[in-house]
């Protein structure tokens, strides 16, 4: 996009471009995201910046009516595989909060003078500032949503001390902490957090997307894979609520999201041991329900296929799940290795009885944090059943990623990850490439010789010879194409034959 076709997206208040990039008004001092509802400024008064950070370093203030700290992420991070969007996924992950810009330096094998550089350079904002834009987001979402002191709310968010959370606070919302509590917007309001909780110890979120949202299909997927300690989907479909434990930097924490979406948003809710912890589990949740994706580009890509035409207007907004843990998708994707969907379900059970940690008060059906990798490493895993060349792969993986041989956080170069997987004995293409598009997150994976594909090719009508030279109409979105031959409706019987042996299903 250029200026004048944003200033467009602004004047049709263009939703889908919210969080893609930002605009500031110069009589006014603020800044907004495309869909705000304020009367449209003059456009030799608009300015155009690609972060709610760079806004902020101009001295533009956020505006309070429509909220733009509070928009989905931009799609083109996990995208792009470069510096700068590895980057930015680990930013958001809270690494600068934690390690500093040595510590993000030192994950992306550049020195911090270069990460530096190249984040002003095409972001308008250093990953100080782009820190601090989140740390400000997340103490508004507390200061709203909770009855905490400022300062547990400051030292929360993660900021070094209350004066610093104070001047930021009225920096970036031109109000103090007591201000912008008092202006909590309303439960019915379509910016913003809900109203305050009734269950002490809850944090209400409202986790925001853009564009339609296939609900349904991605709650399929995970109450077929839920493994039981771990995970539980409860409810009828269109009101289910999925429910799972998480292994957080600072503590532990469960979270909990509605299937029935509001007005471009899922209803959650965490309950953390460590307030600290609570940027890192909310964005460990969108990604593992792509939150921040861009339907809009994906179906543009995806239609010039005619086939795949037929299956993004009948299935708009599907997803492509990520993971809330890299190395525990890792693990299960190993143990779903030549056997059905509902078998490696029950083998990440026994898994987890065998393992897991359990929790200090069980939740409900929630009873155990997912095994560490550096315990996987050391047990014989006899109690799985598997054959004994699964069980070493499953003790060769954990130990890769113990040591850092293979390396799934959320800064990984994608391509590095790939190849240091196909190296154990064990991982095949299908296996890394499955790992690859949900626990890095990849948007452009094509798993070729999966045995579902295939068969969802077939019923869309489609020959399976040549999708591979097809499939580079639809880069980067060929994660989402998979999908959708994952969904196909079953129009027409699928064959039998079989392609591959390495698995059986997503």
């Amino acid at each position: 996009m250029n200026e004048d076709s944003r200033y467009e997206a602004v004047r049709s208040r263009d939703a889908r471009f919210d969080g893609a990039f930002f605009f500031a008004v110069s009589t006014t001092g603020i800044y907004c995201r495309p869909s705000c509802p304020a009367t449209t400024p003059r456009r030799r008064n608009v300015a155009f910046f690609p972060t709610s950070a760079a806004a902020q370093g101009s001295g533009f203030r956020a505006c309070r009516r429509c909220r733009p700290d509070a928009v989905p992420g931009s799609a083109e991070w996990n995208a792009r595989a470069d510096l700068v969007g590895r980057a930015m996924r680990l930013i958001s992950e809270g690494v600068v909060d934690r390690e500093g810009v040595s510590g993000l330096a030192a994950r992306l094998g550049y020195s911090a003078r270069q990460v530096q550089r190249q984040l002003n350079a095409e972001l308008g904002a250093g990953p100080v500032a782009l820190a601090r834009a989140q740390r400000a987001h997340t103490a508004r979402v507390l200061l709203q949503t909770t009855g905490l002191q400022a300062a547990e709310i400051a030292f929360a968010a993660g900021f070094a001390s209350v004066r610093q959370f104070n001047d930021t606070i009225k920096e970036i919302y031109a109000l103090t902490p007591s201000e912008l509590r008092a202006a909590r917007p309303g439960k019915g309001t379509r910016f913003g957090p809900v109203a305050p909780p009734t269950t002490p110890g809850v944090l209400p979120l409202r986790l925001a997307f853009r564009g339609p949202y296939a609900a349904r299909q991605l709650f399929d997927h995970l109450q077929r894979r839920a493994i039981t300690g771990v995970e539980e989907v409860s409810g009828e479909p269109g009101a289910r609520t999925y429910r799972r434990t998480l292994r957080l930097p600072h503590g532990t924490g469960i979270a909990e999201v509605d299937e029935a979406a509001g007005d471009g948003w899922l209803d959650c809710r965490l309950r953390l041991t460590e307030l600290r912890d609570l940027t890192t589990a909310s964005q460990r949740v969108r990604r593992l329900f792509d939150l921040d994706a861009d339907p809009y580009a994906v179906a543009e890509r995806l239609r010039v296929d005619s086939v795949l035409a037929r299956l993004v207007d009948g299935c708009p907004g599907l997803r492509s799940p990520g993971a809330p843990a890299p190395d525990e998708l890792a693990v299960r994707a190993v143990l779903g290795q030549q056997v059905s969907v509902a078998a490696g379900r029950t083998l990440g059970g026994a898994l987890v009885a065998a393992h897991g940690e359990p929790l200090p008060e069980p939740a409900g059906a929630l009873t155990h944090l997912f095994p560490r990798i550096e315990d996987l490493a050391q047990a014989t895993l006899t109690e799985l059943g598997m054959p004994g060349s699964r069980r070493a792969t499953l003790r060769t993986l954990s130990s890769a990623l113990a040591d850092g041989t293979v390396d799934l956080d959320a800064g990984a170069d994608r391509d590095e990850a790939e190849r240091a997987l196909l190296g154990l004995r064990g991982i095949g293409p299908w296996t890394a490439g499955y790992i690859r598009m949900r626990a890095l997150g990849d948007p452009d994976v094509l798993l070729t010789g999966d045995v579902a594909v295939l068969a969802g090719v077939r019923r869309a009508g489609a020959p399976t010879a040549g999708l591979k030279e097809r499939a580079t109409s639809w880069r980067p979105w060929r994660s989402y194409a998979m999908h959708h031959f994952w969904n196909a409706p079953a129009t027409e019987p699928a064959s039998p034959r079989p392609t591959t042996t390495e698995s059986t299903g997503p």
